[in-house]
Formats: structure tokens, sequence, C-alpha cells
């Protein structure tokens, strides 16, 4: 269907607004005067309403005229940010970029870069996806994902890799559950019978689609869950024992809320992972992904990496007298 009303009537409608009138307009759009009275003449004809009060010697906008203009500005934006996207396009920006991580990654970290990105390329869709081991290098493998970031459980062969960050997983209890109580190194026996909260892939690993088996396990009794956030809710309340990441457990370590604990069964760095960028050898990488990635290596080796601790200052000797 033809529709009569056009983005230089709507261009002309804000200029005359933001000049201040139709022939500070004109100027500013080197026309002539009676070129924008046509042109709104015509929008007013065309939405069959009226726009501008004429009644004065200066035109002003009607209450119907304002929601108009306010309209009219959101299609213009629409339109110039089209431009810049098109004009990104034939530059070799992405149409759009799509990522999946671990649910080890950093959420600050995530949110910062998510932050930056809408002001670095406004015009560029983001797409997130949050899955757990090799459910990530899975949808980076399938094309559902352009780039992903995995813990080492998560990798799989045919994927280019890019190392982000080193992850330190501390096994935590409540301070009001029984093995926080334990003093020193914690036995097998003792851990056995607790509940052990275990962080698990959403497909169950003994079908026959395959998965990645449940990790760290020393107890006899296991919850199984499927994201970080209710595990680390189900530790916090007290349910059972598990392993966190460390910047995941750290304010609630300084807070009390959390107690770190010893099983004998594991060292005491045991369980560090490596934080891994991962994509499609085929896959060709815009200014959008190159950015992302640089980005999510400075973003996550700041909130993963524990805080150096400050050097007290050696008291110099005072002089003797």
């Amino acid at each position: 269907m033809y529709d009569p009303v056009t983005l230089d009537q709507l261009r002309a409608l804000v200029t005359v607004v933001e000049e201040g009138s139709f022939s500070a307009a004109a100027r500013k759009l080197r026309r002539v005067q009676s070129a924008i009275s046509t042109s709104m003449a015509n929008l007013e004809a065309q939405l069959a309403i009226s726009i501008w009060d004429r009644s004065s010697k200066i035109a002003k906008l009607t209450p119907e005229g304002r929601a108009v203009l306010a309209s009219a500005r959101r299609v213009l934006d629409e339109v110039d940010g089209l431009r810049r996207l098109a004009h990104g396009i034939v530059g070799g920006l992405e149409a759009q970029v799509s990522l999946c991580f671990d649910a080890l990654f950093p959420l600050p970290a995530l949110i910062d870069m998510c932050t930056a990105f809408a002001q670095e390329f406004p015009e560029v869709p983001l797409r997130i996806d949050t899955q757990v081991m090799s459910a990530v290098s899975a949808r980076v493998l399938a094309g559902d994902a352009t780039l992903g970031v995995v813990s080492p459980l998560g990798l799989v062969p045919g994927l280019e890799r890019h190392a982000l960050a080193t992850v330190r997983m501390l096994p935590v209890v409540s301070p009001s559950h029984p093995l926080a109580r334990v003093r020193g190194r914690i036995p097998r026996e003792h851990l056995d019978h607790a509940v052990q909260i275990v962080l698990s892939e959403r497909s169950d690993p003994t079908h026959e689609e395959g998965g990645v088996a449940d990790q760290a396990v020393l107890s006899s009794r296991t919850w199984r869950v499927a994201d970080l956030h209710t595990k680390h809710m189900m530790l916090r309340a007290g349910l059972g024992w598990g392993n966190l990441p460390e910047h995941v457990a750290r304010d609630d370590l300084h807070s009390g809320k959390l107690v770190v604990i010893q099983p004998v069964a594991w060292g005491e760095h045991e369980h560090t992972l490596h934080l891994t960028a991962v994509y499609r050898a085929d896959t060709k990488f815009g200014p959008a992904h190159r950015w992302i990635l640089a980005q999510l290596e400075a973003l996550c080796a700041r909130d993963v990496e524990p805080p150096v601790p400050k050097k007290r200052a050696t008291p110099k000797p005072r002089a003797r007298r």
C-alpha cells in the first residue's frame, strides 16, 4: 500500500521545531520557505489532524502535533540507525552478534561488556545465552552462537580457542551446616552422607546424546542443579556443600555467609579451571567480535582473579638521640 507520508516531511517537522520557525528551518534545509509550508500542510492533510496552530504570528504545535513530533523523532532515529548499520555492514561490521557463556563466567564482567558494547556498536543486535559445560560448545558448533566461553569440561574438538582467565573453585558451606564445625581437613566418611550440590548439564549424561558427567563428586547423596545461581542460593541456605567459583563466593566469604571447608581428598588448588573463548575455524570476525574478544579477556581477568592484598608498610626505625 502506498504511504504518502514521507521521511522528508517528518524531517522538515523536526527541523521546524528545533530551529523555531518555518523560515529558519528552510534556511537549515536549504529550501524556500514555501516548500516547508507546503510540506507541513501535506503532512497534516495526509494524517488528517492539525499539527500546527497558526492563529498567531509564529505557528505553534498543537497537542496532537506534539504527539506526532515524538513519533517522527523515533522514526527518524530508526532510519538513521538503519543507515549506520548498512554503512557498517558494507565496511565489514557484523549484522548481529550471538554469544554463549558458561555459567561460571563472572556476571559483572558480562554486564560491563554489554554496557560498553551498546555504546560502541549501538546498531548491532546482541544475543546472550547461558549454558553449562559442553552445551556451550554445542551451540557454537551448530552455528547458534558465533563465540562461546567455556570451562575445560566444555571443550570439544573442532573449535578454535583463545585463553581468557583462570577460575579457582572453592568447596564451601553455610556456617550453619554441620560440616562447618569440623576442624581442619574433612575425611571422606564425613562427606559421604552429607548432601553435595552439583552443577550438572541439562541433558542426562547417561542418555545416548552424551554430555559431561558430574564432576568433583565425593558424597553418595547429590542434588543436581542446572544453573549456578540456584546452587549458590542452596549453599547459602545450608542445604548442602559444594564447589563455587571464587569470584562468586568472594562476597559471601567476606561477610561470613559461606565458609571454606577442606576435604582430605582434594589439594588446596586442585579444582582450578581455565575459561576459554571458542569459535568455529570458518568464522570470520568483524570489528564487533574482535572488540568483544579483547573486552572479555580484560574484564574476565579483572573479576576472576583474586584481589592482591596490600602490603603493610614496614615502619622505619626511629633514630636514636
